[in-house]
């Protein structure tokens, strides 16, 4: 049963608990469960909570858009040309890397602090799983259909909207769901190491004025909204397309 993979979080919160009330532990860095929920109710009373997470899932959501929907864009012109993927092999394995902490400082230069920064950053990591999960899941379609697609004579537009896109829907879905969670934790890594805004620069603030309270809350919270998107993409998918959306040796009944 399900409930059963709570037990050893609940155990574990209830020793952290314990050794607190026994040992009396007063620390900078750590804070006792209890300490932690009143302070996350503290954040969701007074209304910061929900000013910090506009600020993050704003962003996420803009470089998902964007970043998401130009690597599926690109996936679709390189799984119908081979030509072209051969063209685009090399700058792609070179670009593809680079880790988009990595490239923070240029975006920085040209964008400057705010929403663009993040949004930027965001796009960039989020375009390579896109492009990479939605060109193979292009690639992957049974090639019978896309000489039936010629037999009819449909041009490039209608094989793309009769034919590839429904067979491929499924995995690009999950080409869609993966770069939703990549989007969530680059928001949050791009606050925490230059933007001044959202979870991320709020949990750091947290650290630095030695709150460990508010910052293992702001952190709780950023876990439950990660989850929250990601259960419900992962009911969506299995509601849309059932086991047509697994991504191929993934585990039977397990979550991709």
């Amino acid at each position: 049963m399900r409930w059963k993979g709570l037990v050893l979080p609940a155990g574990a919160v209830v020793l952290a608990e314990a050794c607190a009330r026994i040992f009396g532990i007063q620390s900078d860095s750590l804070a006792a469960p209890s300490q932690i929920l009143v302070a996350a109710w503290g954040l969701l009373r007074d209304g910061s909570l929900f000013a910090m997470l506009g600020q993050t899932l704003l962003s996420a959501l803009g470089g998902l858009l964007i970043g998401g929907g130009a690597g599926l864009l690109l996936a679709l012109v390189l799984g119908l040309s081979p030509v072209l993927t051969r063209l685009l092999r090399l700058p792609i394995e070179a670009l593809r890397p680079i880790p988009s902490i990595a490239i923070l400082p240029v975006f920085l230069m040209v964008f400057g602090f705010g929403y663009r920064l993040e949004i930027a950053n965001v796009s960039f990591a989020c375009f390579w799983p896109s492009l990479i999960i939605g060109q193979a899941a292009i690639s992957g379609i049974e090639p019978r259909l896309l000489e039936v697609s010629r037999v009819l004579g449909l041009g490039f537009w209608g094989r793309i909207t009769k034919i590839v896109i429904p067979a491929a829907l499924p995995r690009l879905f999950v080409a869609f769901r993966l770069a939703a969670s990549v989007a969530l934790i680059v928001a949050v890594t791009v606050e925490i190491a230059l933007n001044p805004q959202g979870m991320g620069y709020e949990l750091m603030s947290a650290q630095s004025s030695l709150r460990p309270e508010v910052m293992f809350a702001i952190l709780l919270y950023i876990g439950v909204t990660g989850w929250s998107v990601n259960a419900a993409l992962l009911l969506a998918q299995r509601r849309l397309f059932g086991r047509a959306g697994a991504l191929p040796g993934a585990v039977p009944g397990e979550a991709v």
